[in-house]
Order: structure tokens, then sequence, then C-alpha cells
């Protein structure tokens, strides 16, 4: 079986367990894992590789960038405190908790070690926060914090998981280092995002075609992501950052013919690209 056919069984197969799944008032996600998993369990079936650099700079950007559109300001402002206590508190706690429990319970682990492991595994991902709380009927307040708070938490996660690297190689470890990295991850994502998309407000009253708006706000998300990273600050910070501006002026921008035909790519485009995800990492569970 070639690339192109195993692609396209995977594409059918994901929007019959979709469908289904929306048929039953099911979220989705959790029925494309579970069906990824049953397919990998077929014998003879395809064996898929999934690279962490396709879904981290090919299909995580239009997914914060579509989250933090539809973000309301005022929610996010106002329930704050709430997700920036989990995405930094909640995130550091559960790191601890895992160091502890693999010092406790793997010969031979270290509280470095166990750091680094729960830096990796403790922020919860941004693309199943959004696409799973939709799904559940949970009440409107949880759904803005635990969205909320998968936008914001890699800054955290990363800031462990670079001091646990840092420790683990017995390289000098210094608060001041530490603090300035901390900083130009959060607030230098932050920025970089903020500019991108004052900016692209800026120019898209010249753009004046229907298509090519639609497509720049695709280049908006990805842009964003790669500019953050290129200087070692938070690449997801800088996308949610880009999203929200756009968001914000997305009434002045946008006419009503736009706002239907871009409204309808990025729904369908978002949904192809969750359905691609949570497919495969079904099929990475054996």
């Amino acid at each position: 079986m070639t690339s192109i056919e195993t692609f396209l069984g995977l594409l059918f197969a994901a929007i019959l367990i979709a469908l289904i799944a929306k048929r039953l008032d099911q979220p989705y996600p959790i029925a494309l894992v579970l069906g990824g998993l049953g397919i990998a369990l077929i014998p003879g079936a395809p064996r898929i590789a999934l690279d962490p650099n396709m879904v981290f700079f090919l299909l995580l950007p239009p997914i914060l960038t579509e989250a933090a559109f539809f973000t309301s300001w005022r929610d996010f402002w106002r329930w704050r405190r709430a997700i920036f206590l989990l995405a930094f508190g909640l995130v550091t706690a559960t790191s601890a908790l895992v160091a502890f429990l693999c010092v406790q319970f793997i010969p031979g682990m270290n509280w470095t070690t166990g750091f680094l492991l729960g830096a990796i595994i403790s922020p919860p991902d941004a693309a199943a926060a959004t696409s799973i709380t939709r799904g559940l009927g949970l009440p409107k307040r949880v759904v803005q914090i635990l969205e909320g708070e998968s936008l914001v938490n890699d800054a955290s996660g990363l800031i462990l998981y670079r001091f646990a690297v840092i420790a683990l190689a017995g390289g000098s470890f210094s608060w001041s280092g530490a603090s300035f990295s901390f900083l130009w991850i959060v607030f230098g994502g932050a920025a970089i995002g903020v500019v991108l998309g004052f900016v692209f407000v800026k120019l898209y009253r010249f753009l004046r075609d229907p298509e090519v708006e639609v497509l720049s706000t695709f280049l908006l998300s990805y842009f964003s992501y790669f500019a953050a990273e290129q200087v070692h600050a938070s690449g997801v910070l800088a996308t949610v950052a880009s999203g929200l501006i756009l968001g914000w002026h997305a009434p002045e921008l946008f006419n009503a013919n736009s706002r239907i035909r871009g409204f309808a790519v990025w729904k369908t485009f978002v949904f192809f690209i969750n359905s691609t995800i949570f497919l495969l990492i079904g099929l990475q569970i054996p």
C-alpha cells in the first residue's frame, strides 16, 4: 500500500469515526483516538511513525489561532487568576509530583531526571483541550478556564524543561539567567505575536480579495509560530497573541462575505487537522 492510499484510507476512517461520534453526541477527538488504536491493532495494518515536527510546525499553529480567535478577551481577563494559576502553578506541581513518583518507583531515577520527565508530560495539550472540552457540555466557565490555560501553559513547561536539562547536563545554573530566559520565552513570544498581529491588521486593508484575505490569516498563524521559535521564544504564545489581536479587530476587518468564507474555511481546516492528530495519536499507542 502506497503512502497516498494509506492517507486516503485514514482520511476516510477519520471522517467515518467523527461522523458516528457526532451523531451519538459524543466528543469526536476521543472517538478518533480509540478508532486509531483499533485500526493499529488490526493484523497487517500499516505502521505509521508520527513526526513531532509535523505536529508542532504544521498542525498546531492553525488550532491555536482558531482557538484564540474565538476566545473572548473579557472572559479571558475575567478568569485570569485561575488560568495563570493552572498554567504555572499546576504545571509546576504536576512536574514535582511526577519527579517524586519516578524517584520512589523507578530504580536509579533521580530528582533531576524526574523533573525532566515531568516537564515534558505536565502541560496539557492545547489541541486536546480546545477540541475535547467543546464536545462535553461542560459549564461555560470551566471551558473558558481550561481553554485559556491550555493556550498559555507552554511557557511554564518549557522553562521547567530547560532548567532540568541544564541541571542534568551538569551545567552552571544561575537564577538571573533563568529569570531572563523565563521572561524572554513568555513576554518575548507574546510581544512577537502582538507586533505581527498589529502589522497584519494594518496591511489587511490593502488585500481587497476574499481568497487572498482568508489565505493571509493562515500565513499570520504560521509566521507567528516560526518567527518566535527562530529566536527561542514561545511559538505557542506568539500564535495565541496574534490570534487574539486578529479576533479583536475582526469586526472592522472582515465584511460579511469574507467572514462567511473565512469562518467556513477555518472551521473545516481545523476539523481536518484535529481528525488527523487524534487518529494518529491512536495509531501510535501500540
